[in-house]
């Protein structure tokens, strides 16, 4: 295996989530059963009529007055005072916040009724304390919900909704007999949102393969915001502009946002699926890599250019070759080759010499195979795509 040296730097980002332009959204895969019944219960919970504020509010307000009165009947063994931690965190799920107060204080004439009834000696201070508590939670999280502009759970089906759709979207299109290509994108942590996001396309009369994986800075939740919104300009921008403008164009459009964090790394891929000629193009991006089969050596594709949302203007220089039979190419991001123990040099080494392997055993399932043993414990955001031609 031999590689070529690394002459430009690019700077390091951290950044999961991702989208394609709309010529792909009539070819999405068919749903599961499984994937079926979870969309089926997101659309239940947003249609029904049990979440909407007014009739939430009656049920809840007579859950809590229900548990007030049956709290001496039935004694503080079965109904202590911090059942009512039940009523105030449905509220703070489906109420805004006016109602989150008159829940409160319904609450607390709740309590107050069964003082009367029982004394103050039923009432332990602890689960007082435990109600003000999750009272405060409630209405703090009531009034996030307010701030966002929607109730009740709607503001979590449509977080879901649009986290599944940019997946599917992001999915690389059908490529033509004797082409193939994966990917797989990752993000830091438990959360499923991410700053790495790749788009594709087929182009112009489907002969064109073009793509773009990004590297938003920052990780996680923190890039997935601004992750979610570069993927639909993006998008956008894939196919309508000339392959050799598109990074200019995604530089001057981040420019345009003026976010404090708004920069990010990108490398762009243009493959003419006839001939096999692709055109790479980076901005302070990770190089590509291009095996080839003929030599049975890997090669960086070191294209040098800025990174996007920071200078007007730049240069993209681009770096030409030509995919064989036989033929591969990675595009990754610095999640998979950087952590704070080794070296990014020292990484892309490693990522080639577990790639070695793929050749032996063919690169078919190799994004998942080769994210687990080059970072099976990543702490950054990750993203693999090989594209390899029979």
């Amino acid at each position: 295996m031999t590689l070529t040296p690394i002459r430009s730097p690019f700077v390091s980002i951290k950044g999961a989530v991702a989208a394609a332009d709309r010529s792909r959204v009539g070819r999405s895969r068919p749903l599961s059963r499984r994937g079926l019944r979870r969309r089926t219960i997101r659309i239940a919970l947003r249609r029904s009529s049990v979440l909407e504020p007014r009739i939430a509010r009656f049920w809840l307000g007579a859950l809590i007055v229900g548990l007030g009165i049956l709290s001496p009947i039935l004694g503080v063994a079965w109904l202590p005072a911090a059942v009512f931690v039940v009523p105030l965190l449905g509220s703070a799920l489906l109420l805004p916040r006016r109602s989150v107060i008159a829940m409160v204080a319904l609450t607390l004439a709740a309590l107050g009724y069964d003082v009367g009834r029982l004394g103050m000696r039923t009432l332990r201070p602890g689960e007082l304390v435990v109600v003000g508590l999750v009272a405060v939670v409630a209405y703090q999280l009531a009034a996030t919900r307010e701030r966002l502009g929607v109730q009740g759970l709607r503001g979590e089906a449509m977080l879901v909704d649009l986290r599944d759709r940019l997946r599917r979207l992001g999915e690389l299109p059908a490529l033509p007999a004797g082409w193939h290509a994966e990917a797989s994108v990752r993000s830091a942590g438990p959360t499923s949102f991410g700053g790495d996001f790749l788009v594709a396309a087929l182009t112009g009369d489907g002969s064109r393969l073009e793509v773009v994986l990004v590297d938003v800075s920052g990780k996680g939740v923190d890039a997935a915001t601004r992750a979610l919104s570069l993927a639909g300009a993006f998008g956008g921008l894939l196919g309508a502009v000339a392959p050799d403008r598109f990074l200019s164009a995604a530089n001057a459009y981040l420019l345009r946002q003026s976010w404090p964090e708004g920069f990010a790394t990108a490398v762009h891929l243009a493959l003419d699926v006839h001939t096999g000629a692709y055109t790479v193009r980076s901005a302070g991006h990770p190089p590509a890599v291009h095996f080839r089969s003929g030599s049975g050596t890997w090669q960086l594709a070191d294209a040098a250019g800025a990174i996007l949302g920071v200078l007007p203007g730049p240069e993209f220089a681009p770096v030409h070759g030509t995919l064989e039979p036989g033929d591969a190419i990675l595009l990754y991001t610095d999640g998979l080759v950087e952590t704070p123990e080794r070296e990014i040099s020292v990484g892309i080494d490693k990522l080639l010499g577990e790639a070695e392997r793929l050749v032996t055993r063919g690169f078919r399932g190799g994004t998942e195979w080769l994210l687990e043993t080059v970072a099976p414990a990543g702490s950054d955001d990750q993203a693999l795509i090989i594209i390899w031609r029979d």
